[in-house]
């Protein structure tokens, strides 16, 4: 059995998540307590009891989620777990390849933490709430999904495929009123669903430069070191240990569509059996078979996770 670990994106917060999993042991505790500190914020107290709405809020949600995965690593890394031997390759859908890289040792806590409240901050400065939006389309492949996203786009509108998720599951983002159109002629062409996505700001597409600009000054200014295990990175589908290629991948991410099926694919044709997610939620499990029958998938969110993970 060949292993990489993942580590999800938003979209995976809940109120409530880590909690347990601090109160059992002191390792995750630190790493919520150097979160807070690296922010200046109660973020921990806003995992545990909420509000929903404020931790959805992206500047908030993306340092959440990274710190939740980081937790579970530092709990399976104090039972024993050493990433080099456990896995091949390391892979985070969006946000989550911070995570993925800071558990492979290429960013420090502490900085991670401070890039994606600032990535999420850029995000949502990019455009005014309600100028963008996003939708997922079920049911269509990508390219069939590239195509209308190409036929959604006027002069001054445009529309991109930003995230090709699994088989039949790709999302879109762009102009409001071009996925708007664009979700009138996915179902036209046999979409099965068709819906817009509860999120402030168009992610991964061309609205998004401006964020990409302000990640890449923040990028220049930050340490990243060689990676212990190679990392599939979203832009390419492919694995990198480069320091410079991965500061680079960061940033044409924000504007960049998520390739995570071709990601999976790929660790799949490398030889990878099993998926092990690290952190919130289910979600990146759930898609493993979707994608690939070679690939089987396990979620660490809990102690209870990590025990039987571990036997």
């Amino acid at each position: 059995m060949t292993q990489a670990f993942v580590f999800p994106g938003q979209g995976s917060q809940a109120v409530g998540m880590g909690t347990a999993l601090a109160e059992a042991h002191s390792e995750a505790r630190a790493v919520f307590d150097a979160v807070d500190a690296a922010l200046g914020q109660d973020l921990s107290g806003l995992m545990a009891n909420g509000p929903a709405d404020e931790l959805t809020l992206t500047e908030n949600a993306q340092p959440a989620l990274m710190a939740v995965s980081m937790a579970v690593m530092r709990v399976l890394e104090a039972r024993g777990l050493n990433l080099a031997e456990a896995a091949t390759y390391v892979a985070g859908h969006s946000l989550g390849e911070y995570a993925a890289l800071t558990a492979a040792g290429a960013l420090q806590l502490e900085d991670t933490a401070r890039l994606l409240k600032l990535r999420g901050q850029a995000m949502q400065r990019a455009v005014p709430v309600g100028v963008g939006a996003m939708a997922a389309l079920l049911g269509l492949e990508f390219d069939a999904v590239a195509e209308i996203a190409v036929e959604a786009t006027s002069d001054s509108e445009i529309c991109a495929a930003a995230n090709d998720n699994a088989n039949g599951q790709v999302v879109i983002s762009g102009h409001a009123a071009a996925v708007a159109r664009a979700i009138d002629l996915a179902k036209q062409r046999g979409a099965k669903r068709a819906m817009e996505l509860p999120v402030s700001a168009p992610f991964h597409c061309a609205l998004m430069q401006p964020a990409a600009d302000e990640m890449q000054a923040a990028l220049a200014e930050t340490e990243i070191k060689a990676p212990i295990v190679p990392v599939i990175a979203n832009v390419t589908a492919e694995a990198t240990s480069d320091p410079e290629l991965i500061r680079k991948l960061l940033v044409k991410q924000v504007t960049g569509s998520v390739r995570w099926r071709e990601s999976m694919i790929w660790a799949a044709e490398h030889g990878v059996t099993e998926l092990v997610e690290i952190g919130s939620g289910k979600v990146l499990t759930g898609m493993a078979k979707r994608i690939d029958a070679r690939l089987s998938g396990t979620a660490l969110n809990t102690a209870e996770d990590i025990d039987a993970f571990l036997g």
